[in-house]
């Protein structure tokens, strides 16, 4: 398989096993010998999965170094889909790979192939190599050396790195989990941490972001006294990606301590709306905010 860099490339993986982890959580175990040497430098490592369509295979995927430039160039009905996904496990051994995503009502070409993949099936990855080395600029849990705590939120759609990030903080480790989940028995998806209060909130039949925004409002009035609200300069989500992940020049956490650092990911609207609750009328230092806008309703995106 072509490579973008010795350190990050595509691989081309075959659908091994799948495994309904709970009602929105569905796991993907690719295989293939083309995964001995797929990297993970750890905590919420991003990966682009491309998906084939009735109409555009995997081959139609450009996988050189400048892939996105000539994808983009391409006429929109030749695109392969590809959606940004966390690494759940790695195991390099036996030329594994775990990748979970959520099921739920077909909206696109990631809801449709996750609701009729089956064993066999092809998909493209784009990740790491076990070359990489230095920072990954695919991870976007950065914290200060020194953090008192850690307040862990988002939508369905977060659970997966949350879940990687619990799996892989030292036990010593305290904080808060902030999840919204479609169905009560969703919260079995998580790890268990023992430094963390787990706040899981199932919807249900309210509107999206309902629970999730009270719940982190509450959490941050606990782990850190109101403070003089600092200045946030608004996104346009509408136009612009709304992501920011604190880092120094080299890469590294903005700050050497922080009595809190918050990780924040979800539907844009609702990432938007907390991160103004923290910065600007919590007081939180935005440099321990880390923020992804990961969809927008409404609207597909890769």
């Amino acid at each position: 398989m072509s490579s973008t860099t010795s350190q990050i490339r595509f691989f081309r993986a075959r659908v091994s096993a799948i495994t309904d982890l709970t009602p929105s959580f569905r796991r993907f175990t690719f295989g293939g010998a083309d995964l001995a040497d797929y990297g993970d430098p750890g905590y919420d490592q991003r990966v682009k999965v491309v998906f084939p369509t009735e109409t555009v295979p995997l081959d139609a995927m450009p996988i050189g170094d400048d892939w996105y430039t000539q994808w983009r160039d391409m006429p929109e009905e030749d695109r392969p889909p590809f959606r940004t996904y966390t690494t759940r496990r790695v195991r390099n051994a036996e030329h594994e790979v775990d990748i979970d995503m959520v099921a739920h009502d077909v909206l696109g070409p990631a809801s449709a192939w996750i609701s009729r993949a089956s064993v066999g099936d092809e998909v493209l990855i784009l990740a790491p190599t076990t070359a990489h080395t230095g920072v990954s600029y695919g991870i976007d849990f950065v914290p200060p050396a020194h953090t008192e705590n850690l307040l862990l939120a988002g939508d369905e759609t977060a659970a997966p790195a949350i879940a990687v990030i619990l799996e892989q903080l030292p036990p010593e480790a305290t904080g808060i989990v902030v999840l919204e989940i479609p169905h009560e028995d969703d919260a079995a998806y998580l790890p268990r941490h023992p430094g963390f209060d787990y706040r899981v909130r199932a919807r249900g039949a309210r509107e999206r972001h309902a629970l999730l925004v009270p719940a982190v409002e509450e959490a941050a009035a606990q782990l850190v006294p109101a403070g003089e609200g600092a200045a946030v300069e608004e996104i346009d989500i509408d136009t612009g990606i709304l992501w920011e992940v604190p880092r120094t020049a080299k890469g590294g956490a903005a700050l050497k301590s922080a009595r809190l650092y918050s990780w924040l990911a979800g539907e844009s609207g609702a990432i938007k709306s907390l991160r103004r609750h923290l910065v600007a009328e919590q007081g939180v230092d935005r440099r321990a905010v880390a923020f992804m806008g990961y969809w927008r309703l409404g609207r597909a995106e890769n």
